[in-house]
Formats: C-alpha cells, sequence, structure tokens
C-alpha cells in the first residue's frame, strides 16, 4: 500500500467500528491538537440554492415580472430590511438578523460561472478559478500549514461523505457519519515491535492518531449535552453533534456538514419551502444552543451553496444561475446586510451578476476569525470589508 493510498483510507469514517491491529499503535498518542478558541462551521446547501427566493427583493417590481409562477407575495414575506426580506420559513434567520447575529452578503459568485453542479462545488471547495484545477481543498491546505504534525480532528467533516473543501496533502480532517458510533478498537498483543521500514513506520504513527482522534471525539461527546431541543431531521441531528464537540472542548478548526435537495428546477415551492424549513430549524437549534452555552461569539458558520438560480422561472421552478447570497452567523460579525440589492435589470446572459467573490469571505474568515495569512494557500482576493 503507498502512502497517499493509505492517507485516503485512514482519513475517512464513516461510523461504526474499526478493529486495528495492536502492531498500529506502537508509536506514542499524538498530543498535537489544533489548539485555540475560535472555529468555524461550514454548511453547504448542494443543488444550487435558489437565493432570490430566500433573500426576497421583495419591493422589486421586476421580481414579480420575472417570476409570474414562484414570486413570494409581499404578505407573505417576513423580516423587511432595506427592501430586502426572507422567505417565511426562515423565521429563525429573520431573528438572527434582527438580533444583530446575521450577516447576508449579497450577490456572491466568481467571474467565468460555471453552472455545473460538480464543477461549481469543485472552485468553491478548492478556491480554485473557474480554469483551473486543484487537488486540495482550501481549507485542507489550510490545515496542511495549521498543523504542525498530522492531526485526524483539526478538521471534522460529519456527512455521509467526504469534501474536497478538506482534502490536503495531510489526512488533517476525519469524515464521520455518527460521531457517537466512532469508535476504534485495538488488539492487545505483546511484544510487537517497530520495523526497520521508515514506511510501514509512517503508516503506524498515522493509525495511532486515528485512534487519538477517536478517543479524543468521544471525550467531548462526554463532556457535553445539547442545550436546546434540535429537530428530527439529518441537518438537525448533525448540528447537535457539531454543537456537542464544539461544547466538549474537541477544539477542532473546522466543522463541515450540508444538506441536499435544492435543486429545484420543477415544484419549486413546495420543495424550496421544506428545504428551508429543515435549514432554518436546524440552524436555529444551533444558534440557541451556542448562544446559551455563550460560545456563539467564537463560533462562525457560514451558509452557502454552489450557485443561484436563474432569475426568470420555468413556470414551475428554475434552473441553474449564478449569483446569491451567502450568510454568515455568529463569530461576532457585524449582523448586517453587504452589497447591492440584486439588479434585476442588468442581468448577466438572465442570471444575477456577480459583485463580491466569495474567496474575498474565505480570505475574511482565514484572517480575522483563524488568524491566518490567506495568501499562503493561494487566495489573491482581498478580504471582505464590513464583515467582522
Amino acid at each position: 500500500m503507498n502512502r497517499r493510498n493509505f492517507l485516503a483510507l485512514t482519513g475517512t469514517f464513516t461510523g461504526g467500528s474499526l478493529l486495528l491491529p495492536d502492531f498500529l499503535h506502537a508509536f506514542g498518542s499524538q498530543q498535537n491538537l489544533v489548539i485555540g478558541e475560535q472555529s468555524v462551521v461550514f454548511v453547504q446547501l448542494n443543488g444550487g440554492n435558489d437565493g432570490l427566493n430566500t433573500f426576497i427583493p421583495y419591493q422589486d417590481p421586476n421580481y414579480y415580472f420575472l417570476r409570474p409562477k414562484i414570486a413570494l407575495s409581499k404578505e407573505e414575506v417576513i423580516g423587511a430590511d432595506k427592501g430586502m426580506a426572507f422567505h417565511p420559513a426562515l423565521k429563525g434567520f429573520a431573528q438572527m438578523l434582527q438580533n444583530g447575529h446575521l450577516s447576508v452578503i449579497q450577490n456572491v459568485g466568481y467571474p467565468e460561472a460555471n453552472r455545473s453542479h460538480f464543477r461549481s462545488q469543485e472552485i468553491w471547495q478548492t478556491a480554485s478559478a473557474s480554469n483551473q484545477y486543484l487537488n486540495e481543498g482550501w481549507l485542507g491546505r489550510y490545515l496542511d500549514l495549521q498543523c504542525k504534525e498530522h492531526n485526524p480532528i483539526a478538521g471534522i467533516n460529519i456527512d455521509n461523505t467526504d469534501t474536497l473543501s478538506l482534502k490536503g496533502q495531510e489526512p488533517n480532517s476525519i469524515t464521520v457519519k455518527d460521531p457517537d458510533r466512532f469508535k476504534i478498537k485495538k488488539n492487545k498483543e505483546d511484544n510487537v515491535q517497530l520495523s526497520k521500514n521508515p514506511s510501514l513506520d509512517f503508516v503506524r504513527k498515522i493509525a495511532d492518531s486515528v485512534v487519538e482522534g477517536s478517543d479524543e471525539i468521544q471525550k467531548a461527546l462526554a463532556r457535553s449535552t445539547a442545550e436546546t431541543s434540535y429537530p428530527k431531521t439529518s441537518l438537525g441531528k448533525n448540528l447537535e453533534w457539531i454543537a456537542r464537540l464544539v461544547k466538549g472542548n474537541l477544539n477542532s478548526k473546522v466543522y463541515y456538514t450540508s444538506l441536499g435537495g435544492f435543486d429545484t428546477h420543477d415544484n419549486q415551492l413546495p420543495i424550496h419551502k421544506n428545504k428551508l424549513t429543515e435549514l432554518n430549524d436546524s440552524l436555529f437549534s444551533f444558534y440557541e444552543d451556542l448562544k446559551k452555552s455563550n460560545l456563539l461569539q467564537n463560533v462562525t458558520i457560514v451558509v452557502f451553496s454552489e450557485f443561484g438560480r436563474r432569475v426568470n422561472d420555468n413556470k414551475n421552478g428554475t434552473d441553474h444561475g449564478k449569483a446569491a447570497p451567502m450568510f454568515i452567523i455568529g463569530g461576532n460579525n457585524k449582523g448586517k446586510i453587504i452589497g447591492n440589492n440584486p439588479n434585476l435589470t442588468d442581468l448577466d446572459k438572465g442570471d444575477l451578476k456577480y459583485e463580491v467573490d466569495f474567496r474575498s469571505v474565505y480570505a475574511s474568515i482565514l484572517q480575522q476569525k483563524l488568524n491566518f495569512d490567506y495568501t499562503k494557500i493561494g487566495i489573491k482576493n482581498k478580504p471582505l470589508s464590513g464583515l467582522f
């Protein structure tokens, strides 16, 4: 087995119990966990969330003219602010904005946007240019430089599948489906000798640190409980796990999870309402949990999708578009609406024109929340001003 294949194996777990032979635990325990109060939680909305029906330009008559079948009426929207308002399912978002804990960044995208789900997600997850292909994610590159030694729990992805965002040269993150079942056991065998093979010794060292990561996750869970009732949904459960790991002092710098189902080509109104309800209820429970634990200022929550939808409806839904809003919760953000309201009279081939490059948001998070020089991982965009 070569080194990269082994790293791929040890860097991903999807719950359950893994039994490792004792010879893989000959090295001492790995103590170099990433320490620090600030952490960032990413919630990726897969499928391309319709930003115009999420944060709505309800006072613009063009919105109703261009979306005769799916526009939300002025009587339905909530939390009106400067000509914009939230979808009625987002009561928690409206409350967080009113509380000064939510920033809305309008018209976020990137040059030469790609309407392919796979490619656009790849661009967001690697922070690459549209014509650039990178093997490592932007958070993986950050963790490679942040971690002085291999640390399998510097980043935690709670999901059914890996995310390219956390992929680096070293496996400094773990994908866990169910943290409560992430328990790695080892056989107790005596008289096991280290080999004289450096590659095998490297394997042993990595495997031992993964076991330590499993132990640290279980210790964090044992130190914490949920202070808030969470909805019985996939995202609700994932965010409840993340809250417990944060409150249990796991000291991971990055947490990641996702919610799918936003590819609303047809039957959009009921589908989008259901997905936004799951997003709202799960995130608001997470927000309340962190507030009660006095941790909201230490946790920055980032909500994004790979692209928005086209401005015109297709009678029953919307097709793939470009720019859309991002949402930042907690982390002592400024709690305001950043950027201009969507301009529905000056479009990019039927799509909203982007005004904020998503990499400038990444730069702000790295610089101001994680105390890291964003240029070291190849981000050239200047940090977005007014966010924190």
